[in-house]
Order: structure tokens, then sequence, then C-alpha cells
């Protein structure tokens, strides 16, 4: 792989790596490589004609047919054009529009997805749905070790696909506690910081979202151990985590839930009023 994404010719290079532990996502790609290998030859050209016509070099384009790169949309769009796939080749992007981001990620948002109520208490950092696309990439370069510009681009597409769950209707149920820390905290410098306050503010207007903010002066809640996140689905089933329980791993156990709804209650409960905080927001917003 060349710097910044780019090949050994100069070009942006058409895809991301395949992480080797994600089996039904490398399954995917793979199958993906071996259609455009069929069409190519098909078409009778040999690996180096095709990346001439294509624009990459004869090793990328073999990459991605072994299922070694995971294709860029725009790259299948060309490759159906220049092999006159009529739109069979491009068809493939709804097959690895979902891959291309890590499989944790993948799996989050199929909980989100089927959530109905979402309650999210943040205590370091401002909720991934709520981030900006500037402040969340400014977040994720402050990330050690370092993360390089292709993994780096991935998990920011990632974040900003997650929040399409607010353009759902009928919408989920959103409750937010963040605390003071996170909103005052200039990541990115001072106008991303302000952005993502004014983003605060235009999530907080939508109905079903309740944004609320824990004063760092309130101490003794129940929540210093670090955030607590629990999604609860239509047929009465829930799933949940927190940094200080249970490993951090996601439980689903009502007795362990019980734990976590109850802590998240207090939160709550002890945290500005939605109207208090967006109060707060606006002036940390004119502090800026």
């Amino acid at each position: 792989m060349g710097v910044d994404g780019v090949d050994s010719a100069g070009t942006e290079e058409p895809g991301w790596e395949v992480d080797p532990e994600d089996e039904s996502g490398a399954a995917v790609v793979a199958t993906v490589g071996r259609q455009i290998k069929l069409w190519r030859e098909t078409k009778g050209l040999r690996a180096a004609e095709f990346g001439d016509l294509v624009g990459y070099g004869e090793d990328m384009i073999r990459k991605i047919e072994r299922g070694a790169r995971i294709p860029r949309p725009e790259f299948l769009d060309k490759v159906d054009h220049v092999l006159g796939a009529g739109g069979l080749v491009a068809a493939m992007k709804k097959d690895v529009v979902e891959v291309r981001y890590p499989k944790k990620v993948r799996d989050l948002k199929r909980l989100e997805a089927r959530a109905v109520e979402f309650c999210l208490y943040g205590t370091h950092n401002i909720n991934g749905l709520l981030q900006t696309e500037e402040f969340a990439h400014a977040l994720l370069r402050t990330w050690r070790p370092a993360y390089g510009p292709e993994e780096l681009e991935r998990l920011l597409a990632a974040r900003m696909a997650r929040q399409s769950i607010f353009d759902r209707s009928p919408g989920p149920e959103f409750s937010f506690v963040q605390e003071e820390t996170t909103l005052r905290r200039p990541i990115g410098g001072r106008m991303v910081l302000r952005r993502q306050l004014e983003r605060l503010l235009e999530v907080g207007e939508l109905p079903n979202v309740e944004i609320q903010v824990m004063p760092t002066a309130h101490a003794g809640h129940p929540g210093t151990a670090g955030l607590i996140e629990v999604l609860k689905f239509g047929d009465g089933t829930a799933v949940g985590r927190a940094d200080g329980d249970f490993n951090g791993r996601p439980v689903s156990d009502p007795k362990r839930l019980r734990i976590l709804e109850l802590r998240y209650g207090i939160i709550r409960a002890q945290a500005l009023t939605p109207g208090e905080s967006r109060a707060f927001i606006e002036q940390l917003l004119g502090e800026t």
C-alpha cells in the first residue's frame, strides 16, 4: 500500500484492506472479487490490460479479484462501465457498502437499527451519534497507536453512517446524558467545538431526542465508573454495556440490565433537565 492510500502509480487506491478476522465480510469481498475476475476474463482482458483501462496497477486488480481488498463504490462503477456490464457489477455495491466498516461497528449498527429506545451516558467523549464529521475526525486522530489514513477513513465513514438512525420514521426515542467536561474539551480546536455544540442544539430540537448535561459540580452520582449504554427493542428485550461492569461486554441478562437501568435512571434524574441543558450548551457556545 502506498502513502495516504495512494498506489505506486500515484492514483488513489480503489478500496480498503480486508480484516482477516472478519470472516463474513471476507466472504462477501471474495465473492465480489471472483465476479469481477469472471467479467474481465469473459471480455478477454489480462489483469494488466484491465488495470490500464480503469486506471490502476495489475497488482491492485489482482488484490481485489482474490478478495484481499474491499472495492470502493466508485471503483465498481468504473469497472461496470469499462466492462460494459450493464449495471451488474455496479449492483454489487450493495454487497460491499456495509463490509467496508469494521465488524464491531456493523454489529452495533444492526443492534441500533432494531432499537426503539436509546439510553446513552457519556463520560469522556460526546456520543458518536451526536458528533459532527470534523469533530469525529479530530477525535479519532487522538487515539494511540495512531490510525493510518485508510483505517481512519473507514472508522469515520462508519461513525457517520450510524447517524442515519435519526432519519428513521417512526424514529426511536433517544436519551443522552453527557458529562460537562465532554462539552468543554476543544477537540479539533475552538471552531470545531463551536460547530459541535451547534450540532447538539440542532439534534436536541428533534421531538424524539433529549440531551441532558451532568454538571461537573454534581458529585456522587453512579456514573463515575464510565459510560453506560442501554438499547431497548420492540419485543421487550434489551442489551446494555458499561465501562465498569461485566468486563465492558454487552449483556442481555435481565438481572444485569436492571443494574444498568437503575444507574442510568439515577444519572438522568440528577442531570440538568433538557431545557436547562439546552441553556447550558447555549452558554458554552457563547463562551467558546
